[in-house]
């Protein structure tokens, strides 16, 4: 494992590795040679005058995870060493190994985008190339490059952009030449093969690829790297820097738009080599006629010799060399350094050498085949759902002791992370298939459908000798573009996207009919039609053993941050941060079934006769309740899973868990009720584990209420099978009557384990009004809503539902989130559940079972009106009524709401109006909410009747007759009011690597909106992307784009369709906190095309439409 001290020298935003070569003769005697060293002060000024305009300042941004690096954007150094052909050299952690996209601004802020030309497979050091003829208004010369002339003793100085400060310029004297190559990290770049300078300069982030000079304006070493602990910094000495360059200069005389790639020749045995002391290597076992012989051919001073330290599997040298082995001679040449050893090897590329080795003593000849580096150096790579797969690296296969070319997982992605896949997995069997090759992956994907589960295998460095199984799940929605393949393209410097197979209309087909009024009638597992959304269950069902608590161990899967949520029973949902690119070890455990693929078909005959024989369920416990008997079978664990690529309305994490119940259970459709802290948005993928039976099945968001902490979600009955059928069941609701303060429930709900647990409580509040407030990230949080408490419960995780004692259903047990605030800048995420009454569930059910007038959604293949719901978008708190009399307000009016109401005693005030809602502008803060159409008013739920009842109304236009008080005053209004689907956001645009989408409801809660346009809202942002670059991050609106209006997705959409490739674009933004702001943004077509996703009702289908990408007939 490295040196947590030692670090890479480049941008703060990112980590990277580092690269070394060495010099022929080194000197490591306490007293170096003398040279004289008369630079004077007027010296250093002439050499820097000279040095400084050549220095460049890179802004680099990867735009995928590649091999070593991940994607991001950061700043480093880089120097000018051919002025005619415009090259740049800078550090290879800096020039990345996969796709990047740079531009180098010099001293006078002159800016040209670079394109990188080579990049070492081993030693840090990387070149970009410019064109030279768009500089136009800056004098300067390219830096020399002189390694002969480091020395221990050499007064240096470090040019470059220390710190992100553009031009600073640092001290010091070469201590060391013979430093070890920085280990950084176990799973990351880090050079090796090579010694490295040592002073201390103390650079820091930004300085990587700086020039360390000499008085005379010559660059001796190339800066790299440093130690967090003290003043150190690592230089790269430039041997092969300066072959490097030869090889690109004699390949071009220069500057051409269109660069000729260049074979730069580089040879490996996949060995690494340390340089031990003769004591070290007489401790080994070297003999002493040995050392003898190594010391009279080696330069003077020479102080030990190379010895094995790691043999890569699979490697030309594997199974001949081993850790511990003295190197002696190669070709019969004496060999001790670094570099002369890495010249015969790049000068023996597919040749055979034979090396002298000592072993334990004894002495060994060994011949061995040089490989070209090159081709176990990974050029492409493949892209699928977010994942980023390519051959393993050199580097890494190094790092982790695998063998070179294995299917290495750089990013997971969505579809493998969601089944549990962690960076730096190496993939072994998939689909049954066993895995060698990307192009057998390939294969394999080119063969499954849309929403296929299949199980794949891999292996970790972690956990090298056992396979893990996890259970992958083709996407069912277009959350991604189809499978790419990316190739290098050293002419342009580009990575050259295609298709990596022919796809075909790959979504599940079945059946449109309309049946608006066929809904209301279902058939039961007799055959007679019934009502089994609201049916009472028998109370002698079989249960299976509760347990006390449901606990699940979910930490956070952001590359970034990793904490633990310190609630009662542990966290439940997994955070993730603002930025979209998110990765971690995440394991996924399976409750059902895991090696087993589930079908999305209906159940074949023989299945259901072998199921038919096995044990449903558990025998019930002989504690367990009645209401847990009754309730088990309807009860369902929900796994839910947010692409990152859609992670719209706030939502704050990519995963969640929770406990739902079945309300309504027929032949055709069913449908069941869970918290929107497990459901938060529409655009998710949702699994279902039923406690009835053993069986996984998906999901479909169908109706997420707009106020309340609820949401619905649909399920194939079919997918179930012929017994799973048989033994589901729907809860009975009871709506009617409402708790009580003192009445006895039962909470029952389930383990991870599926295991029905429950406990009876007593109701302590039945009315208890939420006060959450809104987060530093703008989500759904529940507002105007009364909940139900309880003397004891499970926890903060447990969620299920609340009955009485015959199993009827009267609230909702769900999760509640919020954030708690530490001072100004901290805050963490919290979650709590309180009981959710069934009132308003049960009505909109009805609506739902016999048809509403709201729009159609596609269910099962059958087309249903979903309800519309009309809400006063106003968020309201109580507050008693003694104190709205000391606010003036008049006895009459107390005592007609304590009439209305005398438990309660309280009287409904305005917290604030939504922005862009019928009652903005009409209610203040603060007012007092006294009476609707004359009747007075004390809690939610009368307003929500009230709401109701002007659908049924022709003549009162929406609008509520409202009598308020405000500032000692009693005033009638008519206050409108705004209907809403319970589909939720349906559009986003991705463009320049941002989610854009209209203002949701808890953006607009906060009761603002840019007064010019409204504009279009920032949900969030991609690693590695333009807006990353240039930081357009999330919460503000885009209000124009080079002056144009965007106040909605299709105005967006217009005016980004126009834009062209490589354009720079000027943005006009808003933030939430109402700061306004211009900046600008140079669009990648290349890497980050416009796209849409959209949710389609007629196909229930999540689709992806490119509104503008590359036309490659035009580059």
């Amino acid at each position: 494992m490295g040196d947590p001290l030692e670090r890479l020298g480049s941008e703060a935003a990112s980590s990277m590795g580092l690269d070394s070569s060495i010099k022929t003769e080194l000197c490591m005697e306490i007293d170096p040679p003398f040279q004289e060293n008369s630079a004077t002060a007027e010296d250093w000024r002439k050499a820097l005058n000279k040095v400084v305009p050549a220095v460049v300042v890179l802004r680099t941004t990867a735009c995928r995870a590649f091999d070593t690096e991940s994607a991001g954007a950061s700043y480093a150094t880089g120097f000018v060493v051919d002025k005619r052909r415009g090259i740049i050299i800078t550090n290879r952690h800096v020039a990345k190994p996969g796709p990047v996209v740079a531009e180098a601004m010099f001293l006078n802020r002159e800016e040209v985008p670079i394109h990188p030309i080579y990049r070492d497979p081993v030693h840090d050091f990387g070149f970009f190339r410019y064109d030279p003829n768009a500089i136009q208004f800056l004098n300067y010369e390219e830096i020399p490059l002189a390694p002969e002339a480091a020395c221990v003793g050499l007064e240096i100085r470090v040019v470059g952009n220390d710190s992100g400060e553009k031009v600073s310029i640092l001290a010091g004297t070469l201590a060391r030449l013979d430093r070890d190559a920085p280990h950084y990290k176990k799973d990351g770049y880090n050079d090796f093969n090579t010694f490295y300078m040592q002073a201390a300069s103390g650079t820091k982030g930004g300085s990587s690829g700086s020039p360390v000079i000499d008085w005379q304006g010559r660059a001796v070493a190339l800066n790299a790297g440093s130690k967090s602990s003290s003043a150190s910094a690592f230089f790269l000495p430039l041997e092969r820097v300066v072959r490097a360059l030869r090889f690109l200069q004699n390949g071009c005389d220069t500057y051409v738009d269109k660069w000729k790639a260049v074979s730069i020749p580089r040879g490996t045995f996949q060995v690494t080599f340390l340089h031990k002391g003769f004591d070290e290597t007489r401790r080994l076992g070297l003999q002493s006629e040995t050392e003898q012989m190594v010391r009279r051919a080696s330069p003077p001073g020479e102080t030990g010799m190379l010895v094995v330290d790691s043999v890569v599997p699979g490697g030309p040298a594997y199974k001949h060399l081993e850790p511990g082995d003295v190197l002696v001679c190669v070709n019969g040449d004496v060999i001790t350094q670094f570099l002369k050893l890495e010249t015969l090897l790049d000068d023996s590329v597919n040749k055979n050498i034979e090396l002298q080795i000592e072993r334990g003593g004894t002495s060994m000849t060994v011949n061995l085949l040089v490989q070209d580096l090159h081709s176990i150096t990974p050029d492409y790579f493949l892209e699928v759902s977010g994942a980023v797969i390519h051959p393993l690296s050199y580097q890494q296969a190094r790092n982790f002791r695998f063998q070179c070319g294995l299917v290495y997982v750089t990013e997971p992605g969505y579809m493998l992370l969601r089944a549990g896949v962690p960076r730096h997995a190496i993939i072994k069997k998939f689909a049954g298939e066993e895995i060698s090759s990307v192009e057998e992956l390939i294969s394999v994907l080119s063969k499954l459908s849309r929403g296929a589960r299949v199980p794949l295998e891999y292996i970790s460095y972690t956990d090298r000798y056992r396979r893990k199984s996890v259970l992958v799940t083709v996407d069912r929605h277009e959350w991604y573009a189809p499978p790419q393949i990316y190739t290098r393209d050293d002419s342009s410097g580009l990575w050259i996207a295609k298709p990596a197979f022919q796809a075909d209309s790959l979504f599940l087909a079945s059946g449109v009919k309309d049946v608006r009024n066929l809904a209301s009638q279902q058939v039961s597992r007799n055959g007679e039609p019934t009502r089994v959304g609201h049916m009472h269950q028998d109370n002698n069902q079989e249960s299976t053993d509760g347990i006390t608590s449901m606990e699940t161990n979910c930490d956070d899967a952001s590359e970034h941050v990793a904490r633990q949520n310190t609630s009662d029973a542990g966290p439940k949902k997994r955070r993730v941060e603002e930025g979209l690119s998110t990765d971690g070890n995440l394991v996924a455990e399976f409750s059902l079934n895991e090696a087993k693929e589930t079908k999305l078909e209906k159940s074949s005959t023989m299945q259901d006769d072998i199921l038919m024989d096995c044990q449903v369920g558990t025998p019930p416990s002989a504690n367990a309740s009645i209401a847990e008997r009754v309730i088990e079978p309807t009860l369902v664990m929900f796994e839910v899973h947010v692409p990152p690529s859609c992670m719209l309305d706030g939502v704050h994490s990519q995963h969640f868990f929770g406990t739902g119940v079945i309300i309504y259970h027929s032949q055709d459709m069913g449908l069941v009720v869970v918290d929107k802290n497990t459901v938060a948005i529409s655009a998710s993928d949702v699994m279902l584990s039923f406690a009835a039976f053993p069986v996984e099945i998906p999901g479909e968001v169908v109706f997420l209420h707009p106020v309340h902490n609820y949401a619905l979600i649909s399920y194939d009955p079919s997918a179930l099978g012929l017994v799973g059928t048989s033994v589901v069941r729907a809860a009975e609701l009871l709506p009617e009557p409402a708790l009580h303060r003192g009445d006895s429930v039962y909470l029952v709900g389930l383990s991870r384990s599926l295991q029905a647990t429950s406990r009876k409580s007593v109701v302590t509040n039945p009315c208890a009004a939420l006060n959450i407030g809104s987060a530093d990230c703008p989500r759904y949080r529940a507002t105007n809503m009364e909940v139900i408490e309880l003397d004891t419960d499970f926890g903060s995780t447990f969620s299920g539902v609340l009955t009485d004692e015959h199993g009827r259903v009267q609230a909702i047990w769900g999760s509640f989130s919020t954030q708690l605030k530490f001072g100004c800048n901290t805050s963490e995420d919290h979650q709590f559940v309180r009981g959710i009454p069934v009132y308003d569930l049960s009505k909109v059910l009805d609506k739902i079972v016999s048809g509403a007038n709201g729009p159609p959604l596609l269910i099962n293949g059958v087309k249903r009106p979903m309800p519309l719901v009309r809400i006063l978008e106003v968020e309201l708190y109580p507050t008693l009524l003694s104190k709205a009399r000391s606010f003036g307000l008049s006895d009459d009016w107390i005592q007609a709401l304590v009439k209305k109401d005398p438990i309660r005693r309280q009287v409904l005030r305005v917290k604030g109006c939504f922005a862009g809602s019928e009652a903005e502008n009409l209610l203040e803060q603060g007012d007092m909410v006294l009476a609707i159409n004359k009747e007075p008013v004390t809690c939610f739920r009368d307003i929500e009747n009230a709401c109701q009842l002007l659908d049924k109304s022709d003549t009162t236009d929406g609008k509520l007759h409202m009598t308020i008080f405000r500032q000692g005053r009693e005033i009638d209004l008519l206050v409108g009011t705004d209907v809403r689907d319970g589909i939720g956001t349906t559009r986003a645009i991705n463009w320049c690597g941002c989610i854009v989408q209209d203002p949701h409801p808890a953006v607009r809660a906060l009761g603002f909106l840019p007064e010019e346009c409204h504009g279009v809202y920032v949900a969030r942002w991609c690693h590695g992307s333009p807006v990353h670059r240039y930081g357009l991050y999330a919460l503000q609106w885009v209000l124009e784009i080079n002056g144009k209006p965007t106040p909605d997705l299709d105005a967006f959409a217009n005016v980004t369709k126009e834009l062209k490739h490589g354009e720079f674009v000027r943005v006009r933004t808003v933030h939430l906190n109402g700061k306004p702001r211009v900046l600008t943004l140079k669009q990648d077509l290349h890497y980050w095309p416009t796209w849409e996703l959209r949710f389609n009702p007629d196909t229930a289908i999540w689709h992806r439409n490119i509104i503008n990408a590359l036309d490659y007939s035009s580059v």
